[in-house]
């Protein structure tokens, strides 16, 4: 009888200890979710503001469904490989297969927007230039840095709808 009070008591106390470890668990390096007006987890991709603030939760959090969200369908990706000398361009599908497996990759992505360095356009087509800070953790020992520069091509049909990114040039340098 002595026995079988123990275990009721030990289980009692693992199920208290992992509840509260779970509700009160926190990961010092991803950013809590903050709820603005509305109840909205994501930014208003109505303004450009929100595309960028929506392009980070999509990393941060690798979610594949809202990175998806921000691409048009004639999206496309450049990129310098300074190796060979050469721009080299791909499309949306190969973009979000290249964004997934990233994704999957990596334990752990922070992304940050620094200053926006020339943006010109109107309410339907702008061009936008920005700075960022990337770091991929693959794992502890396993950490890329990049910093530089987008300059993004970002369009929409009317005021109405969303910004979309129409063609991302990648300008980074990694340390």
């Amino acid at each position: 009888m002595r026995s079988s009070t123990w275990i009721a008591g030990g289980i009692s106390v693992i199920i208290i200890t992992v509840a509260l470890s779970l509700s009160s668990c926190t990961n010092p390096f991803a950013p809590a979710l903050s709820i603005g007006a509305g109840g909205a987890v994501l930014g208003d991709q109505r303004t450009i503001e929100g595309l960028f603030q929506n392009f980070r939760y999509a990393y941060v959090f690798k979610d594949t469904l809202t990175y998806g969200r921000l691409l048009d369908r004639s999206f496309s990706f450049v990129y310098r490989n300074y190796d060979q000398g050469v721009d080299v361009t791909w499309g949306r599908d190969e973009d979000m297969l290249a964004t997934q497996g990233l994704f999957s990759a990596a334990q752990q992505l922070d992304l940050v927007w620094n200053e926006v360095v020339q943006a010109d356009g109107d309410s339907l087509l702008q061009n936008i230039s920005r700075g960022f800070n990337l770091t991929i953790t693959f794992n502890p020992s396993d950490v890329l840095r990049a910093q530089g520069r987008v300059n993004l091509r970002v369009a929409r049909s009317s005021t109405a709808e969303p910004w979309k990114i129409v063609r991302w040039r990648d300008e980074s340098n990694y340390f």
